[in-house]
């Protein structure tokens, strides 16, 4: 049997509750997992297209509903006092779980016009609105967690966010002090956005995974690429980073995302990439 169930925004240790038994909230979402994409924070999903993060019931940031087995009897019937205090939505349909997180816009309260066999007005009641996706689906069988926007389920599944690494302060001072970088125009760390600090927490993996000759033919691959935009001093083997612009072409060239087509030859770049 199918269920609805509400996790409610409460001090209290019982906070799952019961809404409607017997009833699917969404549609079934048919997904291949294997043509998901292991979760990225630089990949921007096609408008198909899932994350997903296998083995999530041994991640710290499962939730516990998950990692046991589901019984509808272990959970009481939501009262109508705490039905504001929804904080989202998990439907139990066969063994899996679709989520939706609630914000307060989510709940209506108007009069409508309703048109059967003769035009009725209803009166105003708070009714939830119900997305035509979810925004995570759990595959109980697979154990995986497929979803499309990290920050939107960061608030379900608590301490997620840490898949969504940016480079610290001291990490970025380090990146920064690189050989190949020299910074100009008062550029500093406390300049670098947000953005920048994520690539740069991707691109500081790729460089320790660079050999030495790799890395000098990175500075080359970048040039080839950059001239026009990013001044490099090819006897020092410096670009120059005057803007988080500057930066954000370095980072790219780190990850290589610059490629031309084979046909026409038009440079390129690619701002998200998958591995084939």
């Amino acid at each position: 049997m199918d269920h609805l169930l509400a996790h409610i925004k409460t001090r209290k240790n019982k906070r799952i509750f019961k809404l409607v038994s017997d009833q699917s909230l969404f549609d079934t979402v048919e997904v291949d997992l294997n043509a998901c994409i292991p979760y990225d924070p630089d990949h921007n999903l096609d408008v198909d297209s899932w994350f997903k993060i296998e083995g999530f019931s041994q991640k710290n940031f499962c939730i516990e509903i998950l990692k046991k087995n589901y019984d509808a009897k272990d959970y009481d019937d939501l009262v109508k006092d705490n039905f504001s205090k929804i904080a989202y939505l998990f439907s139990v349909q066969g063994d899996d779980f679709y989520f939706q997180k609630i914000t307060p816009s989510l709940f209506v309260k108007r009069k409508t016009l309703v048109f059967g066999e003769a035009a009725e007005l209803e009166k105003s009641q708070t009714r939830l609105v119900i997305n035509a996706l979810p925004d995570a689906v759990y595959f109980k069988v697979a154990d995986t967690l497929i979803f499309r926007n990290l920050a939107t389920i960061s608030s379900i599944f608590k301490g997620i966010d840490e898949l969504y690494k940016e480079a610290t302060k001291l990490e970025v001072e380090q990146f920064l002090d690189e050989s190949f970088i020299e910074l100009s125009n008062n550029y500093s760390v406390e300049k670098v956005s947000k953005p920048n600090r994520k690539r740069i927490g991707l691109a500081m993996k790729t460089l320790e995974d660079m050999s030495a000759d790799d890395k000098t033919n990175m500075l080359d691959y970048i040039d080839g690429y950059c001239e026009q935009k990013l001044n490099y001093d090819k006897q020092n083997k410096k670009f120059e980073i005057s803007t988080d612009e500057d930066l954000k072409l370095l980072v790219y060239g780190i990850e290589q995302r610059f490629y031309t087509t084979l046909f026409g030859n038009e440079k390129r770049i690619a701002n998200s990439v998958k591995t084939m």
